[in-house]
């Protein structure tokens, strides 16, 4: 039997439904990932299951007995006391400091206190701290407790990774796989997504489908699915055309037809009228700006202290024109610092950060200061204009708002009722609605759905400016950088080439080498100098950017041919050539570039 089901179930707010007619099975041991659009109904359908929202129509069944937690998107404001009166606040018994009146009531008490101890020290949390002053990783994780205690039969989750940075990521990550229960989850990390779902479902214009595959085929074949939608309703507005016109003949061919080809017409009248359009794309363009000049910018011995603490210790490193620099680190390590000193906000304590030259910068807030609360959306952009300039033509900024998903009525509204994915499309549009040759992106992904994530990643790949972009999102990460900086502690910055699992690479093969190659150099003789470059190397030297350009322009190509959906609907083998020789691209491009360092390296 299932844990929950749901027959013909609906929810509405006043328009068109959010959940239409669905219905879904529980099953136990299930990890369920639930995707949808922005506004789609997910956290709707969460809090239906948690028993927060009832339905409008249709039947809900439920086991016996039934225990549903739900980690909520975000973290409540009023939540005060030690982490131990925090998680057994969800134990009853416990919450109110209740006393025990039997000596029955005194051995359940004992043992949901235990209970409580467990499950803190399963999360490797201290009892005794004080809620208030956790950072937010760590106050997702005591709220992941308060939902544990209760042992539940079905842990829902709301965006779990938000504000958690990559080590808290893996951490719970860990955590969940080695979980027994049952999960169902609201995500936009694809990675978190591909390493925990078994099951994925999809809410799209309040019908639920179900697809029982993993991530990568559940993207394939809801792009077939979408397709054979399209022409099919081509199909069908074809023959309503042919249809209507026959119609407007007059009395005279009505008489000389079947008069089911008129109840025809209406019923594809009113399928037509019925007919839920998918909700369109965002459509992302770039202002043209002028080239900034090759050096963006260039950092020599820079520090930069809080007290005694370093943030930031003797950090040098140039960024050139069209390089994608990603930024790393653990809340709190210093990245929105480090943003700042490389794009002159702030002034290095020692050393000094030199700025090339033409540059426009454009900069996204993840804590969306920017924003105006009370003014509206179109105000928050076109600052009370009714017009914006885009690329040298004025645009009516009704109709640029519509390119990201806002109607003409939500684009009069005020900030402050925007959910957080429309706040994220927001600075999007404000930050896009000017001129730029540098980006500056803090934590860009938060609440994006996956289709805008993606049309994201690929209108930064062709930027042709640079980008500086602090991400937690680690599949962005891979798809967007060129080299990464990494806060790695004590002020030191690691900058490496490559993305997220470049960097994993790249630190395992330093921890795996490092201990070997430092004996060897104590044993090198104070009077070696470096060897100079034979002939044959510096010919490879000069001739290694021409192969990066040569391999770079085919891994594009690739990535093109992939995001056409025309590539699916051949054989399986060109799909699968396809997909292994991208991975041997980026496997020769990484030792291409590891090979120009140290060849450069050795000349300099």
């Amino acid at each position: 039997m299932a844990l929950l089901s749901m027959k013909d179930v609906s929810v509405s707010y006043g328009g068109p439904p959010v959940l239409d007619k669905l219905s879904l099975q529980i099953e136990k041991g299930d990890r369920i990932c639930l995707l949808g659009r922005n506004g789609a109904g997910k956290s709707t359908l969460l809090k239906m299951v948690h028993g927060e929202v009832p339905p409008d129509e249709g039947e809900m069944v439920r086991q016996p007995g039934l225990r549903v937690a739900h980690l909520p998107q975000e973290v409540p404001r009023d939540l005060r006391g030690t982490v131990f009166q925090v998680v057994s606040r969800s134990a009853s018994g416990l919450a109110n400091g209740q006393v025990p009146s039997s000596e029955g009531e005194e051995t359940l008490h004992w043992r949901r206190e235990q209970q409580v101890e467990r499950v803190i020290s399963r999360m490797e949390l201290d009892s005794a701290a004080t809620f208030e002053t956790l950072s937010a990783g760590l106050k997702r994780r005591v709220l992941l407790a308060h939902s544990l205690a209760t042992e539940p039969d079905i842990l829902l989750l709301d965006e779990p990774t938000n504000h958690l940075d990559i080590e808290a990521i893996g951490w719970l990550e860990d955590f969940l796989l080695r979980y027994n229960g049952t999960l169902m989850f609201v995500t936009h990390d694809r990675m978190f997504l591909r390493k925990l779902s078994t099951r994925i479902m999809e809410l799209d214009r309040g019908a639920l489908v179900d697809w029982p595959c993993d991530y990568d085929t559940f993207v394939q074949r809801r792009e077939a699915l979408l397709d054979a939608e399209s022409q099919d309703w081509k199909r069908q507005d074809k023959k309503l055309a042919q249809e209507e016109a026959w119609i407007r003949q007059g009395i005279k061919a009505r008489r000389t037809r079947n008069e089911g080809r008129v109840k025809a017409l209406g019923k594809l009248r009113e399928e037509r009228r019925q007919r839920r359009e998918r909700t369109g794309n965002v459509r992302l363009r770039m202002q043209e700006s002028e080239r900034s000049g090759k050096l963006v910018l260039e950092a020599q011995s820079v520090s930069y202290s809080y007290g005694q603490d370093p943030v930031i210790d003797d950090f040098s490193t140039i960024v050139l024109r069209g390089d994608k620099v990603g930024i790393m680190g653990p809340n709190g390590a210093g990245k929105t610092t480090l943003l700042r000193l490389l794009v002159g906000e702030l002034e290095p304590q020692k050393g000094r950060v030199r700025t090339g030259t033409r540059l426009q910068v454009a900069y996204f807030d993840q804590l969306r200061g920017q924003l105006e609360e009370t003014g509206s959306v179109q105000d928050n952009v076109a600052g009370g204009n009714d017009t914006i300039l885009f690329n040298g033509k004025p645009r009516h900024i009704i109709g640029y708002l519509q390119d990201f998903l806002f109607s003409p009525e939500r684009a009069r509204s005020p900030v402050s009722i925007l959910s957080g994915g429309e706040r994220n499309r927001l600075l999007l549009a404000r930050l896009f609605s000017k001129p730029s040759n540098v980006l500056i992106l803090d934590e860009p992904t938060n609440d994006l759905d996956a289709e805008t994530l993606e049309l994201l990643e690929e209108l930064l790949l062709d930027y042709p400016g640079t980008v500086f972009v602090v991400s937690h999102d680690r599949t962005f990460l891979n798809n967007v950088v060129t080299s990464t900086l990494v806060l790695e502690g004590g002020g030191k910055v690691g900058e490496y080439v490559g993305g997220y699992d470049d960097w994993l690479e790249q630190t395992r093969a330093r921890s795996t080498f490092r201990e070997p190659s430092a004996k060897v150099e104590r044993k090198k003789p104070k009077t070696d100098r470096p060897r100079r470059l034979t002939y044959k190397e510096q010919r490879e030297l000069e001739e290694l950017p021409e192969r990066i350009e040569a391999l770079e322009a085919e891994q594009k190509a690739l990535y093109d041919a992939m995001a056409d959906p025309e590539l699916y609907k051949k054989d399986s083998e060109q799909i699968v050539g396809a997909k292994s020789r991208l991975e041997t691209l980026e496997v020769e491009l990484r030792e291409t570039y590891e090979r120009w360092e140290a060849l450069e390296a050795m000349a300099s």
